[in-house]
C-alpha cells in the first residue's frame, strides 16, 4: 500500500471532521468508517475523470446509506471534483452539498440517496443499464448494516442475481451499530455472508474494513468475478467512528452527534498523528 494512499485517507478523514465540525452536528460515525473504502475506490480502482464527471462508460458509485454524504463529499473534493472550500457549506442554505447525496446538486454524485434501501435498488438498475449498454463500467454500491434490515435491500439483491449483474460490486459497512443501538439487538442481520450467498451473490468477507490493504485486495478479488455471472458483496467489518477515539467510544451515540470546531481540530491532530 502506497504512502500516498495512507495520506489521502487521512485527508479524507480530516475533511470529514472539518466539515461536520464547522456545521456543528452530523452523521460522524458512519462517515469515518468509510474512509478507507472511499480512498481505494476514488484514488485507485474507479475509472473516472473529475474533469469530465459525466464521461460515458465511467465507473459509478451509489452510496445507499445516504447519511454518509459528508464522507463522499470529502472524497470528491480530494479527488478534484470541486473546491474543498465548498465542504464548509454542508447542509446550509444554497449549498451544493446537502446532508444526503443529491445527483442534481453535487458534481460527481451519480445517484440521489437518503431513504434507506432505495439507493441500492437504484444501483442495481444502474448496473443493469450498464450491462445492456455494454459500456464496460463497474458499478459500486455502499449499504449500511442497519439499512440491511430493509426488505427493499433483499428484493434488489434477488433481482441483481437473477439478472447476472457481475458488473455490480457492493459493500456493507458492517460496523455493527445503528441509531438505536447494536444491530444485533435491534434486528440482527447475521449471518450476513451466508444471507448474501443464499441470494446468489459472490461474497468476500473482509476482517478489517478499515485496513487499506485488505480493502484493496478485496476489490481486486471482486473484479475477478467479472464474467462469472454473479454480483459481488464485500462485507467490510469496520469500526463506527474509526480514527477518533472519543467518537469510537460513543458507540451507537456517534451515529449523529454534535461536534464543535475545537473537537474537530483535536480529532484532526489525532488522525494526523496516527501511523
Amino acid at each position: 500500500m502506497s504512502q500516498d494512499l495512507k495520506e489521502i485517507c487521512k485527508d479524507i478523514r480530516c475533511d470529514i471532521m472539518t466539515t461536520i465540525g464547522h456545521l456543528g452536528v452530523g452523521h460522524i460515525g458512519g462517515c469515518l468508517s468509510l474512509a478507507e473504502l472511499l480512498t481505494v475506490l476514488y484514488f485507485k480502482e474507479m475509472h473516472i475523470d473529475p474533469q469530465n464527471p459525466k464521461m460515458p462508460g465511467r465507473d459509478r458509485l451509489v452510496c445507499s446509506k445516504g447519511h454518509a454524504g459528508p464522507a463522499i463529499y470529502a472524497a470528491l473534493a480530494n479527488r478534484g471534483y470541486f473546491d474543498k472550500a465548498e465542504l464548509l457549506t454542508l447542509n446550509q442554505s444554497g449549498t451544493h452539498l446537502p446532508s444526503h447525496c443529491d445527483m442534481n446538486l453535487t458534481t460527481g454524485i451519480d445517484m440521489t440517496t437518503g431513504s434507506l434501501g432505495q439507493g441500492f435498488s437504484c444501483a442495481v438498475g444502474v448496473a443493469l443499464g450498464s450491462k445492456l449498454e455494454d459500456d464496460g463500467a463497474t458499478i459500486y454500491a455502499i449499504v449500511g448494516d442497519g439499512e440491511s434490515q430493509e426488505g427493499q435491500i433483499w428484493e434488489a439483491a434477488m433481482f441483481a442475481a437473477a439478472k447476472k449483474l457481475d458488473n455490480l460490486i457492493a459493500f456493507t459497512d458492517y460496523n455493527k451499530l445503528q441509531i438505536d443501538g447494536p444491530v444485533s439487538e435491534v434486528n440482527d442481520v447475521a449471518p450476513l455472508a451466508e444471507k448474501w450467498a443464499a441470494f446468489g451473490w459472490n461474497v468476500i468477507d473482509v476482517e478489517d474494513g478499515n485496513d487499506l490493504e485488505q480493502v484493496e485486495a478485496a476489490i481486486e478479488h471482486a473484479k475477478l468475478g467479472r464474467g462469472g455471472e454473479k454480483p459481488t458483496m464485500v462485507i467490510l467489518n469496520t469500526k463506527k467512528g474509526c480514527g477518533v477515539k472519543w467518537i469510537e467510544d460513543l458507540g451507537a451515540g456517534n451515529h449523529n452527534t454534535n461536534v464543535t470546531e475545537e473537537q474537530a481540530q483535536a480529532a484532526i491532530a489525532e488522525i494526523r498523528g496516527r501511523d
